[in-house]
């Protein structure tokens, strides 16, 4: 076990910590969410224990604060997990401390939750209360089963309206796979890109017209933040100036404003179900299931990487408990 710095020893600033943690992230090819989440619980952990350095810090900290986490804050497994892993990658891949006990931390046990699914008719009936662009990405959420920043972060580029697919890049995990267009969405989706057309021609009139690029392309291809193919196939209403290059882009549309559109719409439908944007996803493969269509295919399209991620839609077939007609039925 590496030895623990004393008590009174100069920590770094708390400001070169974080840029450590960040770069580090960076290194690795996180995503910006993890990033941020990351960044998020190792303050959290800091501020639990007065402020004091990682590095002062051993077994008995990290576990009151985990345990602080489920017992007052009452947070879910999967959230008291990510605070761990969080805090596991401080010790191991920041300050590079290599401690006995980081192998003993055990991690919460997550209950088995069946996915809540709409009905067919309980998605038409809440499409039906949603307008506009989050009208277009509710139908992507559910016609094509992918998750919500999949969904508000497409590129142009990404939608292929002769092979009937969407390409998504990027996606859980640093994956990029392929998924349906649905052919309900192509005329509109096709109205809505003619008018982001027009959108970034004005932009570039103005001197603006940029939007964020993926890795090192921004350095690579300079130009390439203002071409067709890499626009937001659902930009932000709003431009916004870039800290670090001064220019002037748009964000894409937030996904806060689809997930209260959605939610907006399943109170408008009466819908007594706790439905959100990824049960339009639920919805999605479960209903391909009761089409028929393949459990590996539906994987595919998904995006699971283990097939026993897909296999929990089989548990919430519109066919009762696990497909059993019950003998009540067969009173006559």
């Amino acid at each position: 076990m590496s030895a623990v710095l004393p008590a009174d020893a100069i920590a770094p600033r708390p400001s070169r910590l974080v840029d450590e943690i960040r770069n580090a992230i960076r290194a690795r090819h996180y995503s910006p969410r993890t990033e941020e989440a990351y960044v998020r619980w190792i303050r959290h952990f800091v501020r639990f224990h007065d402020r004091r350095h990682p590095r002062h810090l051993g077994e008995p900290e990290v576990t009151a604060f985990l345990s602080h986490l489920a017992t007052e804050r009452k947070v879910a497994a999967s959230t008291q997990n990510q605070a761990l892993s969080a805090l596991l990658f401080l010790y191991r891949d920041v300050l590079r401390v290599e401690l006995d006990w980081l192998d003993d931390v055990v991690r919460a046990k997550k209950p088995l939750r069946l996915p809540t699914v709409l009905t067919v008719g309980e998605v038409q009936a809440v499409m039906t209360h949603i307008r506009g662009v989050n009208w277009l990405v509710a139908g992507l959420l559910y016609g094509a089963g992918m998750r919500l920043m999949e969904t508000v972060g497409l590129r142009t580029q990404d939608l292929d309206f002769e092979r009937n697919e969407i390409v998504v890049r990027h996606g859980k995990g640093g994956k990029d796979r392929r998924t349906v267009l649905p052919t309900a969405m192509k005329r509109p989706l096709a109205a809505h890109l003619s008018r982001v057309r027009i959108l970034h021609r004005e932009d570039l009139l103005r001197g603006a017209g940029a939007v964020k690029l993926p890795g090192a392309l921004a350095r690579k291809a300079p130009g390439a933040s203002r071409e067709w193919a890499w626009q937001w196939v659902f930009p932000a209403s709003r431009l916004y100036r870039d800290r670090e290059t001064g220019e002037q882009r748009r964000h894409h549309h937030h996904e806060s404003a689809v997930q209260r559109a959605v939610k907006e719409a399943v109170r408008c439908a009466s819908i007594p179900k706790r439905a959100t944007c990824h049960t339009l996803r639920h919805s999605f493969a479960t209903h391909l299931l009761e089409s028929g269509y393949d459990i590996r295919t539906i994987q595919e399209l998904l995006g699971h990487s283990s097939l026993a991620t897909t296999m929990i839609y089989t548990h919430v077939l519109n066919r009762g408990g696990g497909g059993v007609r019950s003998p009540l039925d067969g009173w006559g």
